[in-house]
């Protein structure tokens, strides 16, 4: 078994070693126009480093000419095949600003936007790319109404989108969870406004509610009172908005505490007769 596995890792050294001699021979010739082909060979077989180095070597040569484009162009992809979204989304636009009349700048167009939703990271991180990708693709669908990456476009908008909604009421949650309970309810109201469309949008508004209430329990007696009468403030707007919800009972349930707690305080205040 070892003498097989020492044969098969000498196998692949040779044959690495063969590949990498015949790469250097090619990237040393003096035609270009032999390099060109073995380029687009590379490219074809998805060996895209070695496409790249031979292309960007006969930028000088070919610059200006007929093949200059379809070299670009292909040069671009081989970062983009590669993972490297950054530097495929900058030569994207660099091709783009070279050739704006190609046939091809359409495509290239959607992938410079999509080289931003590639680079979009976890939940966890700043959403800096994430919020690219989806004003590139807006812009994208205005730019191209009548694409047939128009449907494409704008599920990575929506996808984009429910991403950014995810991470804010996390952010809104987290405020709840550590007990700053007034952050949190402008937390979850904001959300409300940022994404009006959510399908969360009661469950958020039940969160205003409740975070509200919180905030009042816990405020000094001066300032209870002003307190509790925004939450019942938010109940009313909560029946305004979703009148048909699952959770308008367990908002009508803070609503009624927080009356109860008015009542209790107003009679407090209430001097006792003489």
């Amino acid at each position: 078994m070892r003498l097989i596995k020492n044969f098969t890792v000498l196998f692949f050294t040779i044959v690495s070693f063969t590949a990498c001699s015949k790469f250097s021979k090619v990237e040393k010739s003096n035609d270009s126009d032999y390099k060109l082909v073995k380029a687009d060979e590379y490219f074809a077989k998805k060996k895209y480093h070695n496409a790249q180095v031979l292309y960007e070597s006969l930028f000088p040569v070919f610059k200006g000419t007929q093949k200059f484009e379809d070299l670009y162009y292909k040069w671009a992809y081989c970062f983009y095949y590669q993972h490297q979204y950054k530097e495929a989304e900058s030569y994207f636009k660099g091709y783009l600003e070279t050739f704006p009349n190609s046939i091809k700048a359409e495509e290239v167009d959607y992938f410079r936007a999509f080289s931003y939703y590639k680079q979009s990271p976890k939940l966890e991180l700043e959403q800096v790319n994430t919020v690219k990708a989806m004003n590139m693709m807006q812009t994208f669908i205005n730019t191209h109404p009548n694409s047939p990456r128009i449907k494409d476009a704008n599920a990575i908008i929506d996808e984009s989108r429910a991403k950014l909604e995810k991470k804010e009421a996390r952010a809104a949650q987290l405020y709840y969870n550590l007990g700053q309970f007034r952050a949190a309810g402008i937390a979850f109201d904001k959300l409300i406004n940022n994404y009006p469309e959510s399908l969360k949008g009661d469950e958020y508004k039940l969160m205003v509610v409740k975070s509200y209430y919180r905030f009042a329990k816990l405020s000094i007696p001066e300032k209870q009172m002003e307190r509790f009468e925004k939450v019942t403030i938010e109940y009313l707007d909560f029946i305004d908005r979703y009148p048909d919800s699952k959770f308008l009972k367990d908002a009508e349930s803070y609503s009624n505490l927080s009356k109860n707690n008015i009542k209790e305080l107003k009679n407090e205040q209430t001097p006792p007769a003489t």
